[in-house]
């Protein structure tokens, strides 16, 4: 299947318009395989619009760099780059550098959720297998060289996000195997996301100082508690603001914010964006 890419060529394809087919969960927009030698080749992440998509970007020669939240990657030749727009990142080619790569722009409601359950488990770059980056190829191909209809180009988008999601969460240790602290202090949080969730709360709820808490946290889980916690109060304020009316001073009560004010700056923090902004986009999709 990646044969067949290279020996298609460097191509670019426009699939579908942003929001043209509100009922699919996960619509591709566009395709590309390219070469970039010796250039100017840079994406701002926070200067794409504020329309939500995401990039799967797979490196094949050479070498890109990608700044992600204050944290510089190398993207190197069989690894995968998942990002999405709005964002704090930037990725690029260094002078006199040389990146081949292929690429899909992805949108939809589930295609943003399993990226972001993606970049919470292994954050923004991944190495698939290599039967995972070659069928990740022939979906490229495929969708550089079919006629096909937006819901065909979806399931082929559906299936490139089901194999960063099978590459991320092989990695990843379930839940179950958790040592028991760790298992009642994540339920704890999912249960509490509007209480207190202050690292003390959690240390006490898991049974440990406040120290060994916070080592075994991160050493669990990958990040630090208080990251995770903020994290799983992101992802409950965008599912209130897509599938309820709640006001943002009522999401704020129910997230342990501690008003309005506090959740916009947080969130805008998160998104690049305020929340009734988020929540504007959902309407314009519908």
């Amino acid at each position: 299947m990646l044969s067949a890419l290279l020996d298609h060529g460097h191509d670019v394809r426009s699939l579908s318009r942003r929001g043209a087919v509100p009922t699919l969960g996960v619509l591709a927009e566009a395709a590309g395989y390219e070469q970039r030698r010796n250039e100017l080749y840079s994406w701002d992440g926070m200067k794409r619009g504020s329309e939500p998509f995401l990039v799967i970007q797979h490196t094949l020669l050479g070498e890109g760099r990608l700044d992600f939240g204050g944290a510089r990657h190398r993207l190197r030749v069989g690894q995968t780059m998942l990002v999405t727009m709005p964002h704090a990142h930037r990725y690029w080619l260094e002078r006199g550098g040389h990146w081949e790569y292929f690429w899909f722009i992805l949108s939809g409601r589930e295609a943003l959720r399993m990226a972001r359950e993606v970049l919470a488990v292994a954050g923004p770059v991944l190495q698939p297998p290599q039967d995972g980056a070659a069928q990740l190829a022939g979906a490229c191909h495929a969708l550089l060289t079919r006629a096909m209809t937006p819901a065909q180009a979806s399931v082929l988008g559906y299936q490139a996000l089901a194999i960063l999601h099978d590459t991320a969460f092989s990695k990843a240790k379930p839940q179950g195997a958790l040592p028991p602290e760790m298992t009642r202090v994540l339920s704890h949080v999912e249960a509490n996301l509007g209480g207190d969730l202050r690292v003390d709360a959690l240390a006490q709820v898991a049974g440990l100082s406040r120290a060994h808490f916070v080592r075994r946290f991160a050493a669990e889980m990958g990040v630090p508690p208080s990251d995770h916690v903020f994290a799983r109060r992101m992802d409950r304020v965008e599912r209130l603001l897509t599938a309820s009316e709640m006001k943002a001073a009522e999401i704020a009560r129910a997230t342990g914010f501690a008003d309005a004010n506090y959740l916009a700056k947080a969130f805008r923090r998160h998104r690049g964006m305020s929340p009734m902004e988020f929540r504007a986009l959902r309407d314009e999709a519908v």
